[in-house]
């Protein structure tokens, strides 16, 4: 019952405050627009807005390791993907990309919108036509130098366990010669397991960010190895269940 309680008023609490965050990111965006063409600054606001929700919570410690391998660079950013709450410890890195994630999500009030306004890149799982378009908005993105953040895993794990990677974000370093970003993400299964808004216990939860794969690592591997080569070193950071 208690868990019940504390998902409600988290959840009210969420709901209440994207309103205020979300005019906050109006006025950014419209601040910012004419000179900020990466929307970097808007980026940055989205981080510190999705990172109150994981301060408030005492059940989550949150810690993040590695975040000298975050150089200024554009990188193809991947790792696995356990939950939601990935997405809002992510954005405690602080540091600029554009995401790739579900085109229902961006109907989302305010969530959604301002997904729209920071450009972030939307696809229809299994819909090959949406898949194209998402493979175009994120390469023009990389030729722009925005970062862009992949979950190559497609959607998340039920259990924590590392599944198989589709090959886009590796096709698009190949082809652009992009350094690619791993990163880990341990502990959100039970924070906030799928399909679930229930809180118990406490929960150390770990982003690590590995040292990034270079071009000229890569040189030698076709998109198949390096896709197999990165879910590897990404897989090796997973405890096994």
């Amino acid at each position: 019952m208690v868990e019940q309680i504390i998902g409600l008023l988290f959840l009210v609490f969420i709901v209440i405050t994207c309103f205020f965050f979300f005019l906050g990111a109006l006025v950014i965006w419209a601040m910012t627009v004419l000179f900020d063409s990466k929307l970097r600054i808007l980026h940055y606001y989205s981080c510190f807005w999705a990172s109150v929700y994981v301060w408030i919570m005492p059940a989550w410690r949150v810690k993040h390791e590695g975040k000298e391998h975050i150089k200024k660079k554009t990188y193809v950013v991947v790792s696995n993907h356990q939950s939601l709450l990935d997405i809002l410890v992510i954005f405690g890195l602080f540091f600029p990309f554009k995401w790739v994630s579900k085109a229902e999500i961006f109907r989302l009030p305010f969530i959604g919108w301002n997904m729209k306004l920071n450009k972030y890149v939307g696809v229809k799982r299994g819909d090959r036509g949406s898949i194209g378009e998402m493979m175009k908005e994120s390469e023009a993105h990389l030729l722009q130098g925005s970062s862009v953040y992949f979950f190559p895993e497609g959607t998340r794990s039920i259990d924590g366990s590392l599944k198989s990677f589709k090959s886009g974000a590796f096709t698009l370093a190949k082809k652009l010669q992009v350094p690619i970003l791993p990163i880990v993400i341990t502990g959100t299964t039970n924070a906030l397991p799928k399909h679930s808004l229930k809180f118990h216990g406490r929960h150390d939860i770990l982003i690590k960010v590995l040292p990034e794969i270079s071009p000229e690592k890569y040189s030698e591997m076709n998109e198949y190895e390096l896709t197999q080569h990165t879910h590897a070193l990404i897989g090796d950071h997973i405890p096994s269940r």
